[in-house]
This record gives C-alpha cells, structure tokens and sequence, in this order.
C-alpha cells in the first residue's frame, strides 16, 4: 500500500512538475514528457541509442548508412534519445518533435543532431528540404492527423526517401489521441507516395518490433504495425489529405 502511494504520489509530481517548471499546458505533451523523464531516471539518467542504426537501416532496407551520404535525414517524432546520432555519414541530421526543447532537460542538447520543434499544426522547415524523412511510432500521438501528413509531406522533397511505423488499432489515449489504421493513413499519407515496402505484423509482446525482425507465430493477435517504405511522387494529389 505504501508503495503504490509513493507510485501515485511521484507521478503526481512529475506531472504537475512538467506543467508548472516547462510551461506543458497541453496534458498531452505533459503525460509525454513525464514518460520519458521516468525512463530517463530508469536508464541511470542517460538514454540509450544503441538500437536505432540496426532498426532504422532495416526499416530503410539498406546494409549500411552509405545511402544517407550527403542528405538530409529527418526523424519525425525523434523524442529524446538521439535516434539519428548513428547517421555520421548524412549532410545534416534534423530531430523533429513538439517537445525538443523540453528533451534539453533530458541530455538532447548533447546529441549530434539538430532538434527542431514543430507545433500541433506546423514543422519549420522549407518545403522539400528533407532527403530522407523516418517516422517510428509517432503518427497516433498527433492531434491533427490530416495536417500533421500534410507537413510531412510538405518538407519531404519529391522523390526524396519515407521511411515509416505505425502503430494501428490501438484505443486513443491522453498521450495518443489517434487511433491510426491502414485505411486512415491511406487517405491521407500513404496515397501520395510511391510504395516499395509495405508490411503490417502484430506488435510484438515483449519488444514493440520484435516481429519486424522475426515472423510472428500462426494466430498471434492485438494491436499491429504497420511498416511503410517509399517514395514522395513528384506532384501531390489535391483533396482527401
């Protein structure tokens, strides 16, 4: 009982201590923040990056990073661990997330990457100034889905590389207010590309991607994932997203 008070007594903290101390108003980013700032203090207060150079070359379906050789790469809902610090060979490593300046507190001021915060409405960067643009699982933590693809697809250059995962089927929540689907994201993201990869699994029960690297067992059931690999067509379709 003591125990479970203490849980509850710290999380209360911890939230209002991301509300008052950064300015979180939205209880969206505020949950968010308290998240990571509980695996910050679970990792000794310092987050691992180790796994992102085997994750995301799989994902891009590339042996090594050589195809990032002078481009600008982009990680769309990077959070704080430095998802893009693997990528030396890149002419510029952009993370993108509503919260990058709150993950300062968190170490991400000391990564090899340029943080860039974008708003619930908006990403400031020119248009088609990414090479390559990565997305892991950030999709259903937007509010508004139909402008956030939009913006994505606006900084992304024709022809230049998506690299995406989703998470689908998952009841919304105050961290993630989207409930994504293959049908969702068609409408307004995936139609506009030209798709060379696309496989969806069930999310894995002990790792988040674990069948992305391994096939999932006859039957397995739940929440899935969806993986998407392709290309920006040169001239976007009007309407629907």
């Amino acid at each position: 009982m003591i125990a479970a008070l203490k849980r509850y007594y710290w999380k209360y903290v911890d939230y209002w201590w991301c509300r008052l101390r950064l300015g979180l108003k939205d209880p969206k980013h505020a949950h968010e923040f308290r998240f990571w700032r509980k695996r910050w203090r679970d990792e000794g207060r310092c987050l691992r990056n180790g796994h992102y150079e085997r994750l995301m070359l799989a994902m891009a379906g590339e042996p090594d990073q050589s195809f990032l050789q002078d481009k600008t790469v982009a990680d769309f809902g990077c959070g704080p661990r430095g998802s893009l610090c693997w990528a030396t060979q890149a002419r510029e490593r952009i993370g993108i997330d509503v919260l990058a300046e709150a993950y300062k507190h968190l170490g991400a001021a000391r990564h090899n990457v340029r943080y860039v915060r974008s708003t619930e409405q908006e990403i400031p960067l020119a248009s088609g100034s990414v090479d390559v643009l990565f997305t892991l699982n950030a999709m259903d933590h937007v509010h508004n889905l139909d402008v956030m693809c939009g913006e994505l697809l606006r900084i992304l250059k024709p022809g230049g590389a998506f690299i995406g995962s989703f998470n689908l089927d998952e009841e919304p929540g105050v961290s993630e207010p989207q409930t994504l689907t293959p049908e969702l994201l068609e409408a307004h993201l995936l139609r506009h590309l030209d798709v060379s990869s696309r496989r969806v699994a069930p999310t894995g029960p002990n790792n988040t991607y674990e069948y992305f690297f391994t096939p999932a067992p006859p039957g397995a059931s739940g929440p899935r994932k969806l993986w998407i690999r392709g290309r920006r067509k040169q001239e976007l379709k009007r309407g629907g997203g």
